[in-house]
C-alpha cells in the first residue's frame, strides 16, 4: 500500500482529497497546523500537527511517503509575512523533504493566482505570470522551486486551479450563501456579465489522482485546472438564489466605485473581501483546460451552476455547526464586514 503524505489535510482540499484517496486504498499520513479533526476518516490515516516552516519535523513525518501532495498555504487574508514563510519558505521545506526522502513524485497545488489580472482569455499554461500581492507572488516562487526539484530528478505536477467549491468550503461562498438562504438579494461587483470559471473538488481530486498513477513523462508539467462549463458570473450565482427559491435576484454595481470603496474599507480592515477577489470579481478570469484534458485526461463532471449548488445544499445541512464563526480561511465563513449592514437593505 503506497503512502500518500498530505501537506495541509486538515484544510478544505485536504480533507476532501484524503477522503478520495482512502477509496483509492492509499495509506495516508496527513500534516498540518490544525489537528485532524473529521470524525469519519481520522482513525483511518496518520495526523501529524506541525508546521511545514518546520523542516526537521516535516523531514522526519515524510519517511516512507512514495508520493506528496502540497495542499498548505496561508491565503491571502493571512498577513504578508506568514504568507512568504509558508508559502515560499515552506514550499522549499516540502520540496527538499521530498528530495531527501527520495519521494517519487510531487504535486504542488498552485494557483491561477500566478496569472495576476491578465488581459486575455482563456488563459494558458505558458502565459507570463505576473502575481498580485503577496499571495500571487509566494505561488508563483513556490513553483520556480518546483521547476529547480524537477531538475534535481523529482517527478513534479503543479496544478493551478480556478476557485474550487465543495464540501467544508465556506470561505467568501459563504456570502453568497448565507444571503440565498435568508432570502436577499445579492450584490455583485460590477454588471455581472463577466465570465468567472470555477470548479468543483471532486474534479480536481480527479486530476491530482491522475497525476499520481499516470506516467511520469506525462505528469511532470504544469497544468490549468477548471469546469468545462460555465456562464456569466450573474447566471451561475444566480442559479444558488434560485435553488432557495425565494426569487430574489444578483444585483449588479458600478465596479470602479465599489472598488474604490472596498480599498478604503480593507485598509479599516472591515472589508469582506481582499483585493485580487474585488479587482478580478468584475472581469472575465477563464483558463484553458485543454493540456490537462490531453496529457491527464481530465473531464470535468460538473459545471459552474452544478458545483455551487452542490455545494450550497452542503452549507444548508452543516449550517449549525459555524453559525458565530469566522476567519480567514476556507473552512469557515470570512466575516461579512460591511456587508453585513447592507444586507438588511436588500
Amino acid at each position: 500500500m503506497k503512502i500518500a503524505f498530505v501537506t495541509g489535510g486538515s484544510g478544505f482540499l485536504g480533507i476532501n482529497l484524503i477522503r478520495f484517496l482512502l477509496k483509492k486504498k492509499y495509506k495516508i499520513v496527513s500534516y498540518d497546523l490544525v489537528p485532524f479533526d473529521y470524525p469519519d476518516c481520522k482513525e483511518k490515516i496518520t495526523s501529524v500537527v506541525g508546521d511545514i516552516r518546520d523542516f526537521t519535523l516535516l523531514q522526519k513525518s515524510m519517511k516512507g511517503a512514495s508520493i506528496v501532495i502540497h495542499c498548505a498555504a496561508a491565503l491571502p487574508l493571512y498577513s504578508k509575512e506568514d504568507i512568504y514563510s509558508t508559502d515560499i519558505d515552506g514550499s522549499k521545506n516540502v520540496i527538499n523533504a521530498a528530495l531527501e526522502n527520495k519521494v517519487e513524485r510531487f504535486i504542488h497545488i498552485s494557483s491561477t493566482a500566478v496569472y495576476g489580472v491578465p488581459d486575455h482569455h482563456p488563459i494558458y499554461e505558458q502565459d507570463t505570470l505576473i502575481g498580485v500581492g503577496a499571495y500571487g507572488e509566494s505561488k508563483i516562487a513556490a513553483e520556480k522551486a518546483c521547476s529547480q526539484a524537477r531538475k534535481k530528478g523529482l517527478t513534479v505536477s503543479i496544478l493551478r486551479p480556478k476557485s474550487f467549491v465543495g464540501p467544508e468550503r465556506l470561505g467568501v461562498f459563504a456570502l453568497l450563501y448565507d444571503w440565498a438562504r435568508t432570502g436577499h438579494h445579492f450584490p455583485m461587483i460590477g454588471s455581472g456579465n463577466n465570465r468567472y470559471q470555477l470548479l468543483d473538488v471532486d474534479d480536481l481530486n480527479d486530476a491530482i489522482y491522475a497525476c499520481m498513477i499516470l506516467e511520469k513523462s506525462s505528469v511532470n508539467d504544469v497544468f490549468n485546472i477548471g469546469a468545462k462549463e460555465f456562464t456569466t458570473m450573474k447566471e451561475d450565482y444566480q442559479s444558488v438564489l434560485d435553488e432557495a427559491g425565494f426569487g430574489k435576484r444578483i444585483i449588479g454595481t458600478p465596479a470602479p466605485l465599489v472598488i474604490f470603496i472596498l480599498k478604503i474599507l480593507e485598509a479599516l480592515h472591515i472589508s469582506p473581501l481582499y483585493a485580487w477577489v474585488y479587482e478580478t470579481a468584475s472581469k472575465d478570469s477563464f483558463v484553458s483546460i485543454e493540456k490537462a484534458e490531453k496529457n491527464l485526461g481530465f473531464s470535468p463532471k460538473f459545471s459552474n451552476k452544478e458545483a455551487l449548488i452542490k455545494n450550497y445544499h452542503w452549507y444548508l445541512e452543516h449550517v449549525t455547526d459555524f453559525e458565530g464563526k469566522s476567519g480567514v480561511t476556507h473552512r469557515v465563513p470570512w466575516k461579512q464586514g460591511v456587508l453585513g449592514v447592507i444586507k438588511n437593505i436588500m
